[in-house]
């Protein structure tokens, strides 16, 4: 018998909507689960990216060293990786920040000047991982091989892109159904 497929999805600066989307695929759940191996994501208790992921949904920007990390491990560790919706595919909303050049404003508004119990920034990593000044779509940390975008992309879209990988074809994301941002 022939393994099936695995994938992971991950979850990077972003507000998990596109997470959200994903499970909109409803009862299609059941049948991409006889179809692939999940081995890695927020719907899961897997701690480590494991090796030989043949296909990544990779939701959000490069926004901390934290997602930094992990979007090298991933690429690393990924056949086919997905830049999965519009943070990803082009910074979007967590990328706002960038007008201010760094991320010292951000750091100063939120643990300085609205702070009310513990002003002073968090400078140990395991609390709160260090901003990067720039907040990065994916593909301009490692390649990229599909931009499924959206905010988040709907359901159908996901699947249209899913199934067409499952078949061992590079899906056909033509049209504005099925390139549309926001």
């Amino acid at each position: 018998m022939m393994a099936k497929p695995t994938l992971a999805t991950v979850w990077l600066g972003g507000c998990s909507g596109c997470h959200m989307s994903f499970l909109d695929l409803d009862e299609w759940l059941f049948d991409l689960a006889q179809q692939v191996d999940l081995v890695f994501s927020p719907f899961m208790d897997a701690k480590q990216y494991p090796e030989g992921v043949d296909i990544a949904l990779v939701e959000g920007a490069v926004a901390n060293e934290d997602n930094l990390e992990m979007i090298r491990l991933v690429r690393d560790r990924t056949q086919y990786l997905i830049s999965f919706g519009d943070c990803a595919v082009t910074g979007n909303v967590t990328a706002l920040r960038n007008v201010l050049g760094t991320a010292e404003p951000v750091l100063q508004r939120s643990y300085f000047d609205v702070a009310d119990l513990y002003p002073p920034i968090p400078m140990d990593s395991d609390i709160v991982p260090p901003l990067l000044d720039q907040v990065r779509p994916l593909h301009t940390v490692v390649p990229v091989d599909l931009y499924l975008p959206g905010c988040p992309p709907p359901a159908p879209r996901i699947r249209f892109a899913l199934e067409a990988l499952l078949r061992g074809e590079i899906p056909d994301l033509e049209g504005r159904e099925q390139i549309k941002f926001g």
